[in-house]
């Protein structure tokens, strides 16, 4: 190292009577004048046994060079890094030798076209090192002036960034492949912190929500909901912040959301909740849009019931006719027989009451497969004529009960409900071998509540390590299609308790 401090001493001039160092002077330049002042009292040799503990450090990267780019010294951690020792480098051309070629013409303009001029801002160029291998290393470059000011050389000081670069390029692309999912994705994803802010959004969030990008981010996110959802959306998350109860967190459901122009649609939601190193916490909304769904589905539901009414009226104006026009001659025959004591008259007599035992029953099955839900009171009438039907056809106890009128003015809500206990009266029976069946109606809080009780064994969807049944997904489906949810479990007093919640119809029109 005592090369280093010869060296540095030809190129600065310095003598002992002048106490700055001129390298000391490069190096404060470089550092934006933190140490001007205090390096005015240091002498001399003071300044040269610092720099030389400095340079000699081996994680330091310093190389001096003179007005012509030449090589006159290397630290030792320069030597080590590039694979070549001092003496093999003194006197050549720095660039030619370490910079690869294609750098090199760049190299020149920046390390000597500055002289004289602002070097307080670095730059990164690659050095080719003796065996081949390339190191990026970020380098600050001050101009070496003597005591009279005249320039000598340059000095410059450098710090490997290469494993800095190879992970801050694996992020930019960690986080350009993210990005490009998020923005491929065809879902909405939303991300807000836990003042309900919303910090990101994807493209497919614009597009489903009508808004731009700009208008939702800083927003709160209650933006996106319609009433009174909006308004009760805060309490929610500020009840979970303090309690730490999950309600929709980590579970998917169907709710509402609302777009710019103030329309309200379906969409399935699931939340997740995130973390962060810095400690701040994040929620994530993925999104699905399934109004081209709910559309689809209540397509099929219009014509399964279509279809049913054309059953029903099939079997009204032609099964039932012909079987009473069956009984009709029975009866005439009947009564012939008996007028001429004919022992036959009996075995026809039998034949009579059977024949109009089916008419009923294919009566009783047109008006299951038609229900007349045409009025605000149709859908407690039609329920109430399903309880006698039952009680009468299976020799069941099926009462219906409800406590106060409820008046169901949309007949497409009425018939999906009249459905719904169909099925669920259906499953009682033939699954569960229920002999008591309770069908109730209701109108509380501003929903129409369902309730369908039996006290059989319980059907199979209820029955654990069994596959859900058609039924309850048939029933579960129907609910949704109204806006409304779906519960089929056991009943604490033994059977099965089918439960349906249904928004009334008036207390929020808005809903599909």
């Amino acid at each position: 190292m005592s090369k280093i401090s010869t060296s540095l001493r030809d190129q600065t001039h310095s003598s002992d009577q002048d106490p700055r160092s001129s390298t000391g002077e490069g190096l404060d330049r470089h550092s934006q004048g933190r140490k001007r002042g205090r390096s005015a009292k240091m002498s001399s040799n003071s300044d040269h046994d610092l720099l030389n503990s400095l340079v000699e450090h081996t994680g330091m990267l310093v190389m001096g060079i003179d007005p012509a780019g030449s090589i006159r010294w290397m630290s030792r951690g320069l030597e080590v890094m590039c694979g070549y020792a001092q003496e093999e480098v003194i006197g050549r051309d720095w660039v030619s030798l370490l910079v690869p070629l294609e750098h090199q013409a760049a190299t020149k303009i920046l390390c000597r076209g500055s002289k004289g001029a602002d070097r307080t801002q670095s730059h990164v160029k690659p050095i080719l090192c003796r065996d081949g291998t390339m190191r990026q290393i970020e380098w600050y470059h001050s101009d070496i002036r003597d005591v009279d000011g005249n320039y000598t050389g340059i000095l410059c000081v450098g710090r490997d960034i290469t494993e800095l670069q190879h992970t801050r390029d694996a992020l930019i692309a960690s986080e350009r492949r993210s990005s490009t999912v998020l923005e491929t994705a065809v879902n909405a994803i939303i991300t807000m912190n836990d003042d309900r802010i919303i910090e990101t959004v994807n493209q497919s969030a614009s597009r489903i929500f009508g808004y731009a990008k700009e208008e939702m981010i800083g927003q709160n996110i209650k933006m996106l909901m319609p009433g009174p959802y909006r308004n009760q959306h805060d309490g929610y998350v500020h009840n979970y912040l303090q309690t730490g109860v999950k309600k929709i967190i980590g579970i998917g459901r169907e709710v509402v959301g609302q777009r710019k122009d103030g329309t309200i649609f379906p969409i399935d939601l699931s939340v997740g909740e995130a973390h962060l190193p810095d400690g701040r916490r994040v929620f994530t909304g993925i999104i699905r849009d399934l109004t081209d769904r709910k559309q689809l589905e209540e397509k099929i539901l219009h014509i399964s019931e279509e279809e049913q009414h054309r059953i029903g009226q099939d079997i009204h104006d032609d099964l039932c006719q012909q079987l009473a026009a069956i009984g009709c001659l029975a009866k005439v025959a009947h009564r012939q027989l008996m007028k001429a004591s004919r022992p036959e008259a009996r075995s026809l007599e039998e034949i009579v009451q059977l024949v109009t035992q089916a008419n009923g029953r294919a009566r009783e099955m047109s008006r299951g497969l038609m229900p007349v839900v045409l009025d605000s009171a149709g859908l407690m009438a039609a329920l109430r004529e399903l309880a006698q039907g039952t009680e009468r056809i299976f020799r069941v106890s099926c009462p219906f009960r409800c406590e106060r009128p409820v008046q169901v003015m949309d007949n497409k809500i009425a018939i999906q409900l009249f459905r719904i206990a169909q099925e669920a009266v259906a499953n009682a029976i033939k699954h569960s071998h229920a002999d008591r069946i309770e069908i109730s109606l209701n109108l509380e809080n501003e929903q129409l509540t369902l309730t369908i009780r039996d006290n059989g064994i319980g059907i199979p969807d209820n029955i654990s390590g069994r596959r859900t049944g058609m039924g309850l997904l048939t029933m579960s489906h129907r609910a949704r299609m109204v806006g409304g949810s779906l519960a089929a479990t056991a009943d604490e007093h033994g059977g099965t308790l089918v439960h349906c919640c249904v928004p009334h119809p008036l207390s929020n029109p808005s809903l599909l």
